[in-house]
């Protein structure tokens, strides 16, 4: 049986850079681009362990033969936060488009959401349960 390593997502996105700069903004470092020059069709991006993947819509179809959608919500990226309201107001203010104000959930979390430039989700979480 083989053996598996270092998930991560792929996020497709309709205009690559956009979306890095979006993310870099966040906090997530540049691992990885391919090509190394010019404009790039991937990008692995990682914070705190976590990796994403940004790979241009056109890439994706035009090398791999796959159909990309680039539209709707169809996955979502988690950050926890210590400051939910103060992270909603943040991404807003790099390009982040409102989806749901902060709220509280399950009674121990504050959670938020947002869309980033492509539209992917983005959920704010924080722990909002008292601490003894």
């Amino acid at each position: 049986m083989p053996t598996f390593t270092s998930p991560q997502i792929v996020l497709f996105s309709a205009d690559l850079p956009r979306a890095v700069e979006f993310y870099t903004r966040l906090g997530f470092e540049e691992i990885f681009r391919t090509p190394r020059e010019g404009d790039p069709i991937h990008v692995d991006l990682v914070l705190d362990g976590y990796r994403i993947g940004l790979a241009s819509e056109a890439s994706t179809r035009d090398d791999h033969g796959l159909d990309p959608v680039v539209e709707g919500q169809r996955a979502a990226v988690i950050l926890w936060t210590d400051d939910t309201p103060a992270a909603y107001t943040h991404l807003q203010e790099l390009g982040a488009t409102p989806v749901k104000a902060p709220a509280p959930w399950l009674g121990r979390l504050l959670i938020a959401w947002v869309a980033d430039p492509d539209g992917h989700l983005v959920q704010l979480v924080q722990d909002a349960e008292p601490t003894s």
